[in-house]
């Protein structure tokens, strides 16, 4: 069976290189997405089969139209559920507010949500279809919860009997920036679905072949496992040096704050240093993610300070963003020089032992128990943790960053024989 389904991923492969042109729309250089590449296919992997889709508002063609909108109206596809992953099928809900079941109201579909009181879809909503359609974008960052509702969905599914079809999408990082600390599995929650770096270099496809393939990824028997099947449809045109801006492709809101590619890459480089210290990373602003400020530092004093960081391939400059009711907010915008050299969660690491300079104080020994737990979910160790709580602004971040990067490098090299892509 597993020869059969890996068999089956190279099939869909090897038609995509003899795909029309595409000639619609004329492009220099275009990136088409999955569910591109399964509508030039006729859809005939799921024609006959009732069909279930696990999707959100990012999930588009090439022209912005949704993947709900182009199964529900191809005369080939017997559409018949949709499900929702975190912010929901439309991406109005807020982080972290479940979300309740409804009728899509241009459907007329059930919408299942995968992101209230069930994560893992149940067997009764899996009864009702033969196949799973995924096309969720994720973002390059294992903290983004997609790539979990993606590996619960896949347990589910092969429980069931149910046939899994990924349509793939661009890693808008791109594929070879692989970074940060690698998550002990011991911690593996719904901010950490796999034990991978936290920047992984992987596309949402691949991360699904190695599920299916390897075991322990899939908290599951080897023997459902390996009994289920898995198509990926790949996309055309994509390869591991592009990020997101040389696809052709505009970016669309994957969330309420990712809702641009400069917060995609924000929050790789941000997100886990604005945590249980007084940074602010300027979310609720045009910048989120990218906006750095602190209450007890002016923006040009820490502009300063971030610039003496040895971080590689930053430049900082400071700026005011403003909020959606007015308020406006002095701070350090972060600017990539040298996308090659960076390192991009180098910079959380080297914030946190910055607050505990600025604030006079360790913030990391007064948390509460919950806070800490969450926030070694996200990092992924506890190692780092126990190191700062313990020597704050001695903490030797240097270590660290070396320990990962050789972590990474190991990761990189053993996931190839994964990649779809060269």
């Amino acid at each position: 069976m597993l020869f059969r389904n890996s068999f089956r991923i190279y099939l869909i492969c090897l038609f995509a290189g003899f795909l029309p042109s595409f000639s619609q729309e004329k492009k220099a250089e275009r990136v088409f997405f999955g569910i591109d590449v399964l509508r030039a296919t006729d859809y005939q992997i799921l024609q006959g089969k009732r069909i279930g889709l696990l999707t959100n508002p990012a999930g588009v063609d090439i022209y912005g139209k949704s993947t709900v909108s182009i199964l529900k109206e191809a005369h080939q596809v017997n559409l018949v559920a949709l499900f929702g992953p975190e912010h929901g099928i439309y991406g109005d809900e807020g982080a972290n507010v479940p979300v309740l079941d409804k009728i899509d109201k241009n459907t007329g579909l059930p919408v299942y949500s995968l992101y209230g009181k069930y994560r893992k879809p149940t067997g009764e909503m899996l009864n009702k279809i033969d196949t799973m359609v995924i096309d969720l974008q994720d973002i390059g960052v294992r903290s983004y919860t997609y790539i979990s509702c993606m590996r619960l969905t896949m347990e589910a599914c092969f429980e069931q009997g149910v046939e899994v079809v990924v349509l793939d999408r661009a890693n808008p990082l791109g594929g070879q920036k692989v970074d940060g600390p690698i998550l002990d599995r011991n911690l593996r929650s719904y901010v950490g679905a796999f034990p991978i770096p936290y920047i992984h270099g992987l596309t949402i496809g691949e991360l699904a072949r190695i599920a299916k393939e390897t075991p322990g990824w899939l908290d599951i028997p080897d023997t459902v496992r390996k009994s289920g099947i898995l198509t990926v449809v790949p996309m055309k045109g994509w390869s591991r040096e592009m990020t997101w801006d040389q696809t052709g492709n505009s970016w669309k809101a994957t969330s309420p704050a990712i809702p641009s590619l400069s917060a995609v890459l924000g929050y790789a480089m941000t997100g886990l240093g604005c945590e249980i210290n007084s940074f602010r990373h300027g979310f609720g602003t045009q910048y989120p993610f990218r906006l750095i400020s602190h209450p007890k530092v002016e923006a040009q004093s820490l502009k300063r300070m971030l610039g003496l960081l040895p971080v590689q391939g930053l430049d900082f400059k400071v700026l005011t963003g403003e909020s959606k009711n007015g308020q406006k907010t002095e701070g350090v915008y972060v600017i990539v020089n040298n996308w090659e050299q960076l390192k991009p969660t180098a910079l959380s690491f080297h914030m946190m032992r910055l607050s505990c300079k600025i604030e006079g104080r360790n913030p990391y020994q007064t948390a509460s128990q919950n806070r800490i737990t969450l926030y070694n979910k996200h990092v992924g160790s506890n190692e780092w943790w126990e190191a700062i709580e313990h020597s704050g602004p001695n903490v030797d971040v240097s270590s660290f960053l070396k320990k990962w990067d050789k972590e990474a490098s190991d990761f990189q090299a053993w996931s190839q024989k994964f990649q779809i892509y060269e």
